[in-house]
């Protein structure tokens, strides 16, 4: 059998983590950003975790991970 591939794009956005969870960036921090305040933009930086009723698509985009 050949190897299944892994949706591009997911694998751009997900990361697996140890557990067996995804983690993920936020969203809305890529452009009109003046009229959001600036606690607004700092609680969207770094990463968050993908929630449980999504886990099992993102498994299954990335069946390497």
């Amino acid at each position: 059998m050949p190897k299944m591939k892994s949706k591009s794009g997911a694998a751009k956005r997900f990361r697996a983590l140890g557990g067996g969870k995804f983690k993920r960036t936020h969203a809305f921090l890529r452009h009109i950003l003046t009229k959001k305040t600036t606690k607004r933009k700092r609680q969207l930086r770094g990463m968050a975790a993908v929630h449980d009723t999504n886990a099992k698509s993102v498994r299954r985009m990335l069946p390497y991970a």
